[in-house]
């Protein structure tokens, strides 16, 4: 039973933290290595996050299916300036980088608490560089295929923990230029295939242990649903709110972990 409850909050940590900027990933093992609980290694976490990638496929099913309606049409009629067409292959060729990277270095990745705490910390000064110089002009419908390229590219430092995926993705779109509301829909959208294969792979590795199948199902729906309250906030929040809020706060998170590993609270 104790295994099942530990799932279901760690659920509730990775749907909070996925989608916001402040990284799942870090949040996840920091809060597991706290709590001393076992389900908090690697593995576990990175497979409870087909929950989000089910929430994010639900919430945008409507911009998916118009994306790939629209690109069909673009095939067709050899229309490669339709907007559809431009964002998707936008996404597929900006999803490349951290796949690739992902897979060639992903037993080398550094995990520990003090990168954690560095990288939350260098991404919370450029996010609020960002929010400082980004223009904020630009809204979906100007998206342009070298957005997703270079979003993408940001997305590759995700990899480290700390940095925050969906940190590094909307913080590269608002120095793109494009508003807060429009850099984290594109950001999700672009993280879905990453996000997909990611986790899929990391699951069935998961489930090799028979015993970790139940909690690994009721991680998978408090991550879902938590996900799911976490994107519609956040979309609704940037519509009229900075990131300011997500810079003070990965600052903080990063000196508090570092404090924690100068007084032997967190292993470094």
């Amino acid at each position: 039973m104790q295994e099942y409850i530990q799932a279901f909050i760690l659920g509730i940590v990775q749907g909070i933290t996925e989608f916001l900027p402040i990284s799942s990933t870090a949040h996840l093992l920091i809060f597991s290595q706290v709590m001393g609980w076992s389900l908090g290694e690697k593995t576990f976490v990175d497979a409870i996050q087909f929950g989000s990638v089910i929430a994010v496929l639900l919430y945008f099913w409507a911009d998916i299916r118009s994306i790939l309606v629209g690109s069909v049409t673009a095939l067709k009629e050899k229309d490669w300036q339709r907007e559809e067409w431009k964002i998707l292959l936008g996404i597929a060729i900006g999803s490349i980088p951290a796949l690739v990277v992902g897979y060639v270095f992903k037993d080398v990745l550094p995990k520990s608490a003090s990168v954690i705490a560095f990288a939350s910390i260098l991404m919370a000064l450029f996010l609020g560089l960002a929010e400082k110089v980004g223009t904020r002009k630009r809204g979906f419908d100007e998206l342009e295929t070298r957005d997703g390229i270079f979003v993408g590219l940001g997305q590759m430092l995700a990899l480290v923990p700390g940095v925050s995926r969906s940190g590094s993705t909307v913080t590269t779109a608002l120095f793109l230029g494009l508003d807060r509301p429009t850099a984290a829909r594109f950001s999700f959208l672009l993280g879905i295939p990453t996000l997909t294969i990611v986790t899929l792979y990391e699951a069935l590795k998961v489930l090799k242990n028979v015993d970790a199948f139940g909690p690994l199902i009721v991680g998978i729906f408090s991550a879902f649903l938590f996900s799911y309250l976490s994107i519609a906030w956040l979309l609704r929040y940037l519509q009229n709110q900075s990131t300011w809020v997500f810079v003070w706060y990965r600052l903080a998170f990063g000196i508090a972990i570092l404090g924690s590993i100068a007084a032997g609270w967190l292993k470094g």
